[in-house]
């Protein structure tokens, strides 16, 4: 499809065959700079990305950036809040990286980024957390905090199956639910006038009753999104060598859906992977028919031989043991909402969302997106000021996807250098004893510097 409003540059087209990239030397790589802080950010970010590679393979390879628009400059440019143009550019180069977007109040799409992964199906959000040497913690000992999160990126609460409380479509699902599951219409608090007047009265007085409005939402959760999720997570812990995957889900609770998922995973594991893995699921038959040493013993043997372990943790009780135990959590596979709590929760350990990086991905058709996980903080736009950390580790994700690993090490390399010579922005400095606060574009330059 041609472009209307923007114009690739020259460069080569990432491909991908039997699951495998083929990345040109030259491959253009579509960026959004991002809303607010974003402009600022990715400055940064591009200058350390561009080095990296040029240190890396000595002009032999080159990124052929392609910028195209979202959030807010492009509501401005085009009076559209996402473009077919950059959703053209994503599907047609397969990989690209962006800055933080700003999110239309009110009316139209609930989240752009939230579209952007529906829209290409990037059902994996890839979230690596790792603690850097001298980076400002809450925690006593943040260096335990190395997870890997895959968290489910289509479906949950986040697939926007939603009604205002008060709507005839909210209307319409509690009539159905009312006449056709009437034991289940009876869990709805105060679904009915009736209920309401019963709790007023109760409640002793009260200025006249409200309405009758519910909020309505569906949470759906399948098979296959399922499967292909922890496919990904479980192949990747194979691929690098890790101890373990941990399904978190809060299925003692919702037994049908988050329940369903801890179960979808563990036959898939076995199904998929076979003797590659050991399961709960395993270790709970052999107790069942022959105890608790039989499968105590089954596990340690089968570990000590190189499965894989698959276990599964409730939500609740995997965000206190974060803190408490980190070293007992490797790659974690988990649903969106839970995800998305547990993310942040763990990046906070390590140093705050500022760099915290994220990448959307599907393995399948190789489409990928990768991102910086915080707002737009727009207080601070154009000041040179914040943290350039969550793009700058989201590009090394995206070179590592890519196979450049040269160059993911290299940013790495960099990142570390810089923040232990505590030249470092504010968000550090201030946290930092003997600290030295300097601009987002100098830090960009200090990590350079110490690739």
């Amino acid at each position: 499809m041609p472009y209307k409003d923007v114009t690739p540059p020259p460069g080569g087209k990432i491909t991908i065959s039997g699951g495998k990239l083929s990345v040109p030397e030259n491959p253009v790589l579509p960026f959004i700079r991002g809303d607010g802080t974003g402009p600022d950010i990715w400055a940064a970010s591009q200058r350390v990305f561009d080095a990296a590679v040029e240190k890396a393979y000595g002009g032999k390879r080159k990124v052929s950036w392609f910028e195209v628009f979202a959030g807010e400059t492009a509501f401005q440019k085009f009076n559209n809040w996402l473009p077919d143009d950059t959703v053209e550019a994503f599907k047609d180069y397969l990989v690209g990286i962006k800055g933080p977007l700003t999110t239309p109040v009110g009316g139209g799409i609930r989240s752009l980024n939230v579209a952007l992964r529906q829209m290409l199906d990037l059902y994996v959000c890839l979230r690596p957390v790792q603690y850097f040497q001298g980076v400002p913690s809450p925690v006593k000992h943040p260096e335990k905090v190395e997870m890997v999160i895959f968290r489910e990126n289509t479906e949950d609460i986040y697939a926007g199956i939603e009604y205002k409380g008060g709507t005839p479509e909210a209307q319409k699902v509690l009539d159905f639910l009312a006449k056709e599951f009437p034991k289940d219409f009876s869990k709805i608090r105060f679904g009915t006038q009736e209920k309401i007047a019963e709790y007023m009265k109760q409640a002793a007085g009260g200025h006249g009753a409200p309405p009758v409005e519910v909020g309505i939402g569906i949470k759906p959760v399948s098979a296959v999104g399922t499967i292909r999720l922890v496919k990904s997570a479980i192949e990747y812990a194979l691929r690098n060598k890790r101890r373990s995957v941990t399904i978190v889900h809060k299925g003692n609770i919702m037994k049908f859906t988050e329940g369903a998922f801890r179960d979808w995973a563990y036959g898939a594991a076995e199904r998929i992977f076979g003797d590659k893995v050991y399961t709960w699921a395993q270790y709970e038959r052999t107790k069942k028919e022959k105890g608790e040493a039989a499968a105590n013993e089954e596990q340690k043997t089968r570990t000590k031989a190189g499965a894989l372990l698959i276990k599964d943790s409730i939500a609740d009780i995997t965000l206190q043991q974060v803190l408490t135990r980190p070293e007992d959590f490797d790659v974690i596979a988990t649903l969106n909402l839970n995800g998305d709590y547990l993310s942040d929760a763990l990046a906070a350990q390590v140093g705050g969302i500022g760099i915290a990086p994220g990448g959307n991905i599907n393995y399948v058709t190789g489409h990928a997106i990768f991102e910086a996980t915080h707002g737009t903080a727009p207080k601070y736009a154009n000041q040179d000021r914040v943290n350039p950390g969550s793009v700058v580790l989201s590009g090394e994700m995206m070179f590592r996807y890519l196979g450049w690993t040269e160059v993911a090490d290299l940013i790495i390399k960099g990142l570390n250098g810089a923040i232990t010579s505590k030249r470092v922005t504010y968000d550090f400095a201030r946290q930092m004893e003997g600290g030295t606060e300097i601009k987002c574009s100098e830090f960009g330059e200090n990590i350079i510097a110490h690739m």
